[in-house]
């Protein structure tokens, strides 16, 4: 298996390059299960919480919040395999590449306030930063960094052996080192705008960006702008602090039979974008903010939501998924589509959902990737994904 980092999305469409030129058949997504007759949304929460755990995830964590406001939550599973300590309904977990869905409501703000403008290249606010081996600033906006279709590399380090964690769980890289990695590799074979690569450097270079715009920096800005006006007191930036507050699930990396490490305690390799903690509450509110408007002026969010086709390896893991500036459409089985950000880092994987209009929203969260094969990879987002349908379906049938 090949990872090239730690986010779990990019792991694992890494991952399934690489079984797939192996020739490993993928497993195949399969469509939300339906409800049972007379089932009520409480207790399917609680099967499909359930249904992840039973494919050897350790803990799970679920929270939906309808339209009138009333929360279901469901927990399966232990926190800490040495003590069986019950999952936590408000533990904390590592937000991981949710957190570039913050990074981009600023750059939106900024841009809604004339600050910036989304075809501003990366030269203008970052002049020689992106350069060398066909990589050239001039040429890339920050419409492409905040859509992916840069085509800067993506060039972060990670764990691909229990070896290279215990060596590298500790290891502090500042912003422009992460650059400097992408620059000493040829860009992705596409021209800026004309091709799809998820690419965690691009938003290396937002948080950069961000901070030349408003001298403080991206972390600050989320702070002041996002989770102080909508009460999210419980979503931290950790910094380069390796543990999280309590409560929390001990979360795990599944590498393989007898090869189960536990990888709570880290540094996540980009600290200043990656190190948020938060909860499933906090998440929820903060994508039904931004949908239903609380977070931006209507034509910045019109504009978050205009989407591309992801690659083929990430329409593996999402399909029918399309990318907008730091947003994900995902269609849903009774209708319309829904949007969101999955995030996967130091074991803990979590995908989330909200309404087009953000009337119902849900977030689970799993503190064990399994990422040791594409079928467990996928079993385990298949997995996820059906609980996000049906805590969605459960309102009726949606239209487009």
């Amino acid at each position: 298996m090949a990872l090239t980092l730690r986010s779990h999305l990019v792991a694992a469409v890494c991952c399934a390059a690489t079984l797939l030129a192996a020739g490993t058949a993928p497993a195949v997504a399969q469509p939300a299960v339906a409800s049972p007759v007379g089932s009520s949304p409480a207790e399917q929460l609680r099967r499909d919480t359930a249904a992840i755990r039973d494919l050897g995830v350790s803990g799970v964590q679920a929270r939906v919040i309808g339209g009138d406001g009333r929360q279901s939550v469901a927990t399966s599973g232990i926190a800490d395999l040495r003590t069986g300590r019950p999952v936590s309904a408000d533990g904390y977990f590592r937000m991981a590449s949710t957190s570039k869905t913050m990074v981009a409501t600023v750059v939106l703000q900024l841009e809604a306030e004339g600050r910036l403008s989304l075809d501003d290249t990366v030269d203008h606010w970052l002049p020689g930063v992106v350069d060398g081996n066909g990589n050239d600033g001039r040429r890339i906006s920050l419409r492409h960094l905040l859509q992916h279709t840069s085509g800067i590399r993506d060039a972060m380090p990670g764990y691909t052996t229990p070896e290279e964690y215990y060596q590298q769980r500790y290891t502090v890289y500042e912003p422009e080192q992460l650059v400097d990695l992408a620059m000493g590799q040829a860009p992705e074979e596409f021209p800026p705008g004309e091709g799809w690569a998820y690419s965690n450097t691009g938003y290396v270079l937002l948080d950069m960006v961000v901070r030349k715009a408003t001298g403080r920096p991206a972390h600050r800005e989320i702070e002041k702008r996002i989770l102080r006006p909508l009460g999210l007191h419980r979503t931290t930036w950790m910094g380069t602090s390796p543990t999280l507050p309590r409560p929390h699930a001990r979360a795990y990396q599944y590498y393989g039979p007898g090869s189960r490490v536990d990888v709570t305690d880290q540094i996540p390799v980009d600290h200043e974008n990656l190190s948020w903690v938060t909860t499933t509450r906090d998440e929820n509110r903060f994508f039904r903010a931004l949908l239903d408007g609380r977070l931006l002026p209507a034509r910045q969010l019109a504009e978050m939501k205009k989407t591309v086709p992801v690659d083929a390896g990430t329409e593996e893991m999402w399909p029918g998924g399309r990318y907008g500036l730091g947003l994900v459409e995902r269609p849903l089985a009774c209708g319309g589509s829904y949007w969101g950000h999955e995030g996967g880092d130091g074991g803990y994987i979590t995908l989330n959902g909200v309404t087009d209009d953000g009337s119902r929203s849900v977030v689970v969260s799993m503190s064990e990737a399994r990422g040791d094969t594409l079928e467990h990879i996928l079993e385990q987002e298949n997995a996820a994904s059906d609980l996000i349908e049906n805590a969605l379906c459960a309102g009726g049938p949606r239209t487009s």
